[in-house]
C-alpha cells in the first residue's frame, strides 16, 4: 500500500497505476480582481500573480548512480572476470532534474517534493531575482512525497502563507505557479474540480483536483487559493501524452503543513502504527460482525504478530467503528487517524464483535519503513 512516487525531470516518466499517462508534475493576502470580458464578470490574476511569484522558486538537482559495465561473454567464468569487475565497477554518471518550490519562511525554508529531491547530491535554488543558492536538505518524507530545504541568502525571502484546504471548494478559482520544462517561473489558473482524490500514490492519497495547467517541472509548487494563501502543492497529472490534460492533483495543505512543521523540528516524520491489515466494510460483513448495517466501519482483515493490535486484543473479523470516540466510516480514515498519533500515546478502539461493543485500550506503536496499511 505504501507506493512510492518517482522522480520527474523533465523527461516524460509514468507513475506506473495501470493506466497510461500519471506522471508526477514536478504575506499580505492578495484578492483577485475582476474585469470584463464580451460583457462576462472574469478575475484578473494579475496583482494576485505579483504578489506571491516572488516567493516561488526553480529547484535545480543533480544526483549519481553507478552504471555496471557489462561483462563481456568471452570473460565470463575465466580468471579475468574478477578483473574486470574490480575495473570497471561502480562508474557513476550524473543525472540532472528540475522541479518546483516555495518559501515559507524569511529564513530560507523551501518546501517541494520529495521526488523532486530524490537522492540528489546537490540542490540548487534559484529565486525569482535570479540568484541561485545552494540548499540544505532538512528531512524528507516519502509518504506524502514532500521535502524541506533551507538556503541561506543573509536576507529576509519574500515568503507565502499556508491556507486550509479543508475551506477549499470545487469550483473556487485556484492558481499554480512553478517551473513547468525549467521555462522558470509561471503561472497557470484554473478551478478545484474535485478534492480527495486516490491516485495509487500511497497511503494518505487525499489530493485536490484541478484544471490549472500542471505539467512536468512544476512538481514541489505551490496551488495558491484567491487570497494568496498555499492550499496545496502540485504533485502528479494524468496524461495520455506527458503534458497537461486538465486534470492535475496538488497535495492538500492540511496534509502537508503537519509533516513540514515536524520536518523542521525534528528532520523526520514519525507516525502511529497499529498494525492490521483493513478493508472498508460491505453491509454483508457488517451482519457477520453482528450489526444491521445500520453502524459503518472498517473491518480487521488481518492482525500482525507482536504489534500494538496484537497485543490489545484486536482480532481478525473485528468491525472497528470509533478510534478515540470519533466515528471511523472507511480504512484509509483509520490509517490516517491512527498516523496522526503520536508513538507511545494510547487510543481506544471501540469495536464490534460478535454483536457487542468494546473499547479496547491500545498502545500506538511506531509505524515502520515498510508498514501494511495501519
Amino acid at each position: 500500500m505504501d507506493s512510492r512516487m518517482h522522480s520527474t525531470t523533465l523527461a516524460r516518466r509514468p507513475l506506473g497505476l495501470g493506466f497510461a499517462g500519471l506522471l508526477l508534475s514536478g504575506c499580505v493576502p492578495a484578492r483577485a480582481q475582476r474585469g470584463v470580458v464580451g460583457g462576462v464578470i472574469v478575475p484578473d490574476f494579475a496583482d494576485l500573480s505579483e504578489q506571491v511569484l516572488p516567493s516561488v522558486v526553480n529547484i535545480a538537482v543533480t544526483g549519481e548512480q553507478r552504471s555496471e559495465v557489462p561483462i563481456p561473454p568471452e570473460l565470463r567464468g575465466t580468471p579475468f572476470e574478477r578483473q574486470f569487475r574490480e575495473r570497471f565497477r561502480g562508474r557513476r554518471q550524473e543525472t540532472v532534474g528540475a522541479g518546483s518550490g516555495f518559501v515559507i519562511d524569511p529564513s530560507g525554508f523551501v518546501v517541494t517534493n520529495n521526488h523532486v529531491v530524490g537522492n540528489s547530491s546537490r540542490v540548487v535554488v534559484s529565486l525569482q531575482d535570479g540568484s541561485e543558492h545552494t540548499a540544505r536538505v532538512v528531512g524528507t518524507d516519502e509518504l506524502t512525497d514532500l521535502a524541506l530545504l533551507r538556503i541561506e541568502t543573509g536576507r529576509s525571502l519574500p515568503s507565502v502563507p499556508w491556507g486550509s484546504s479543508a475551506r477549499a471548494r470545487v469550483g473556487s478559482w485556484v492558481l499554480a505557479a512553478g517551473n513547468p520544462f525549467g521555462l522558470g517561473g509561471s503561472v497557470t489558473t484554473g478551478i478545484i474540480s474535485a478534492r480527495g482524490r486516490e491516485i495509487g500514490a500511497g497511503p494518505f492519497d487525499d489530493f485536490i483536483q484541478t484544471d490549472a495547467a500542471i505539467n512536468p517541472g512544476n512538481s514541489g509548487g505551490p496551488l495558491f487559493n484567491m487570497a494568496g494563501e498555499v492550499i496545496g502543492i502540485s504533485t502528479a497529472i494524468y496524461s495520455p501524452s506527458g503534458a497537461n490534460a486538465g486534470i492535475g492533483f496538488a497535495t492538500p495543505s492540511d496534509l502537508a503543513r503537519p509533516v513540514v512543521d515536524q520536518l523542521r523540528r525534528e528532520g523526520r516524520v514519525e507516525r502511529g502504527w497499529l498494525g492490521v491489515s483493513v478493508q472498508d466494510v460491505v453491509p454483508e460483513e457488517a451482519r457477520s460482525a453482528g450489526t444491521s448495517g445500520a453502524k459503518r466501519g472498517v473491518l480487521v482483515a488481518g492482525v500482525e504478530r507482536n504489534s500494538p493490535a496484537n497485543r490489545a486484543g484486536l482480532r481478525q473479523g473485528d468491525l472497528v467503528i470509533a478510534l478515540n470516540g470519533e466515528p471511523i466510516s472507511t480504512s484509509r480514515a483509520l490509517v490516517r487517524n491512527v498516523a496522526a498519533l503520536p508513538p507511545g500515546q494510547t487510543m481506544r478502539l471501540t469495536v464490534l464483535r460478535e454483536g457487542r461493543e468494546r473499547d479496547l485500550p491500545v498502545q500506538v506503536g511506531r509505524r515502520p519503513a515498510t508498514p501494511g496499511q495501519g
